[in-house]
Parts: C-alpha cells; sequence; structure tokens
C-alpha cells in the first residue's frame, strides 16, 4: 500500500532531505511539499505548495495522508526577534498539529532538538521543550518526536561560522566518547531516513527518538 506524505519546511536542510528520501521510494505514492521557496526537484509523485507559514489555515486542505512530518525551524542569525522566532518553532508547529488531528492525518512527525527541556534556563531549548509539550496536549493518534544533535549536511545558506562549525563537529565526533557521545554531529539525510523508516509502522502514542537512536533507525 503506497502513502500520502506531507512535509513543511520542505526547504531547511532536513526537509529538503526527507522529500529526495521520500521521492526514491515506492512506500509513499504522493509527496506534498510546502515550503516558502520552490524547490528544485521534479517528480510526478511531488506536489509543490508555496505558502507563508503565518496563515497556517490558507494550506489546510493538504494537511491530510499517512504522514505530517513538521521540519519547521529557524535560527537566531535568521530571527533574532524573540516573538519571531517563537512563532515559527512553537507557535506554527501546535497549530499543524491541530489540523492534523482534525484531518484525521495517522501520525505526526516533529524535528525537535537535543536537549530540548521546558525547565532549561536556555531560550532556545525551553522553546523547542514547551513545542513538545503543547504538541502531546493535542491528542494525536501518533506523534513522533526526533531530537538531533548538531546537524550537517549541505545547507542552501551557507555562513562561514556555520561552515567553520560544521568542520569543527566532524573532527571532534569521533573523540566524543562514553556520555558525550550523544553530542557527536548526525547528518540530516540519516534524521530523514529514520524519519522515513519510523513512518512505515503503524504507530500509537507518543515516541522520543535520541541522536543515538536517530542514527540506529536510518
Amino acid at each position: 500500500m503506497a502513502y500520502r506524505a506531507v512535509i513543511v519546511g520542505a526547504s531547511g536542510l532536513i526537509g529538503r532531505n526527507l522529500v529526495n528520501t521520500l521521492l526514491l521510494t515506492h512506500d509513499y505514492s504522493e509527496v506534498i511539499s510546502i515550503s516558502r521557496k520552490k524547490l528544485p526537484v521534479h517528480s510526478g509523485k511531488l506536489k509543490q505548495v508555496i505558502a507563508e507559514f503565518d496563515d497556517v489555515e490558507a494550506y489546510e486542505e493538504y494537511i491530510t495522508g499517512r504522514a505530517l512530518f513538521c521540519c519547521l525551524g529557524s535560527t537566531r542569525a535568521k530571527t533574532p526577534d524573540k516573538k519571531e522566532y517563537y512563532k515559527i518553532d512553537h507557535d506554527h508547529p501546535v497549530k499543524l498539529a491541530e489540523i492534523a488531528l482534525k484531518n484525521g492525518v495517522e501520525q505526526f512527525h516533529l524535528v525537535s532538538s537535543i536537549g530540548a527541556d521546558v525547565n532549561s534556563s536556555n531560550f532556545y531549548l525551553k522553546m523547542k521543550g514547551e513545542t513538545e509539550e503543547d504538541i502531546k496536549k493535542v491528542g494525536l493518534k501518533a506523534l513522533c518526536i526526533y531530537r538531533p544533535s548538531f546537524l550537517v549536511g549541505e545547507r542552501t545558506e551557507s555562513r562561514q561560522m556555520e561552515r567553520l562549525a560544521i568542520k569543527f563537529m566532524l573532527l571532534i565526533s569521533p573523540l566524543l566518547v562514553g556520555p558525550f557521545r550523544k553530542f557527536r554531529s548526525i547528518h540530516a539525510k540519516d534524521v530523514a531516513k529514520a524519519m522515513y523508516k519510523t513512518s512505515l509502522k503503524p504507530r500509537e502514542g507518543v515516541y522520543i527518538y535520541s541522536s543515538e537512536q536517530i542514527k540506529k533507525r536510518a
């Protein structure tokens, strides 16, 4: 049986890899990508929806099918205003979860972050923790949360500091052992593969995958 998938935030690092991953499989016959920018990808089973995430209801009709993959996320460099940052990383995903529940989507897959914690003193980690908790409250049939560590991969917008950070993480990752192993960098392709493979099994309840568990599932 072939499924329908919806990817929101498809132009981001994980989103782009997920689109490519799903298009190469026979498990998904239809892939809906929702993003602010058109992807340089052509496939008979891909439908691209260009949308501004501020108006989630505008693309509500497309949020149906087997699985919704929420890959939304910004950075402080792109979004220095904390209120706007919170809207992108918290408010929009929660609204998507509510629409997914209403439209009968079977599974909701959320990209979060290592260290996500509602009690954290760090703005980013606290925001990610609040996003997870508020989506749990929606009451979805199946919620899969992925907490990757430092992401590596080909970015469409690469800054010098980001490139240096990636090189540094790739260099020190093999040295991170024992309790520090969980901080090893992870490739966006592996996160995408893990999300795809996880979506194939019928599920109910809440599942949380650490960065190490994501690598094992890839």
